[in-house]
């Protein structure tokens, strides 16, 4: 299973693209899609549309794996966030692509082993999972790619299947 990995935003989207096999991941590309402040925002958004659309039909993921949004104390920050989460969540719609949310603590138990796992553990633990000499850069790129061995973990057991079914 291909798997694309998303940390949104707006100015930095951390993309990671893995396949995942036998409990086994490789690292297909991984990386940031960047957009410049002064920039018009709905540009902003039609840039990032475009970017994720290049990446999907490059890759073909079967499922992208996402962030679930949660408020932070900037209003504004969270609504334009939210706002380049949807043109990635219609990017993937457009394409056929499955999308999987987690929460940031699904992402650090799946990966770390522990919730509530501080973010250098978690990249540390991203590093050595996908075999890197380094931890990637930017953060937004090494959260996306925890993010797509989340959804690896959680569609390799029997309640992440079940639920892929259907059941719950």
């Amino acid at each position: 299973m291909v798997i694309l990995g998303i940390d949104p935003g707006y100015a930095i989207v951390g993309y990671g693209v893995l396949e995942y096999s036998n409990n086994r991941f490789t690292v297909l590309d991984y990386g940031a899609i960047t957009t410049q402040a002064g920039t018009p925002f709905n540009r902003r958004l039609e840039m990032i549309y475009d970017d994720l659309c290049l990446l999907m039909e490059r890759f073909h993921p079967e499922a992208m794996s996402i962030e679930k949004l949660f408020y932070n104390t900037n209003a504004k920050t969270v609504i334009d966030v939210a706002q380049a989460r949807g043109v990635t969540v219609l990017a993937a719609q457009k394409h056929g692509v499955e999308v999987f949310e987690y929460t940031p603590l699904q992402v650090k138990q799946s990966v770390v082993g522990y919730g509530r796992a501080e973010k250098k553990q978690v990249q540390e633990m991203t590093r050595l999972i996908l075999n890197l000499e380094k931890i990637p850069k930017p953060d937004d790129t090494a959260d996306a790619l925890a993010m797509a061995i989340c959804h690896g973990h959680a569609s390799g057991s029997l309640m992440g299947k079940l639920k892929q079914m259907g059941i719950r």
